[in-house]
């Protein structure tokens, strides 16, 4: 088409041309949410994250005591309040506590928040972290004796039930990302 045939041709023609096309395709990202919300109800969308946020936070915690361990990071170890060590635990019972009152006190719309699921899968972690240390009553936090099955058992407990709790979302999104 020469230049005074394209600009003689009525502009609906132009416009038509182009409310034929295909819309344009959302990335993986869209797709991924929208599956996430398609196949996850609220309560469900909670679990999941939930679990993956215990299971996040017990492996991120676990290799930062390590990295501790073997001398990096503040010196005496760790966290200290007026000069006594400060497990980390206590801020998993603050953040349970949170998440508690939430269900005490809040609205529907904060039960099932992603935040309050984020902090209880959280919370639990840095309380399960150190459960040795809770039952025995003394800082066994390093003893050879049960950390390895408790860290193995802890880390399968986590991505089991982050595959059970996400169990419709798993397969959907498998085929947005292949």
């Amino acid at each position: 088409m020469d230049d005074a045939t394209a600009q003689s041709a009525p502009q609906s023609t132009v416009i038509d041309s182009r409310r034929d096309a295909d819309p344009p395709t959302p990335g993986r990202g869209t797709q991924l949410r929208r599956t996430w919300h398609k196949t996850l109800d609220p309560g469900a969308q909670s679990a999941v994250l939930s679990w993956a946020a215990f299971t996040t936070t017990f492996g991120a915690v676990r290799a930062l005591t390590h990295w501790i361990r073997a001398g990096h990071g503040p010196a005496g170890g760790g966290m200290s309040v007026g000069g006594q060590h400060f497990h980390h635990y206590n801020i998993g019972i603050a953040l349970l506590g949170a998440v508690g009152a939430t269900a005490i006190r809040g609205s529907e719309r904060h039960h099932k928040h992603p935040a309050t699921a984020l902090s209880y899968g959280l919370g639990t972690a840095l309380i399960v972290d150190e459960l040795a240390l809770l039952l025995d009553l003394e800082d066994v936090y390093w003893a050879k004796q049960g950390r390895t099955s408790v860290d193995a058992a802890v880390m399968i407990i986590g991505l089991g039930g982050l595959g059970i709790t996400g169990y419709a979302f798993w397969p959907e999104a498998r085929k947005v990302i292949t």
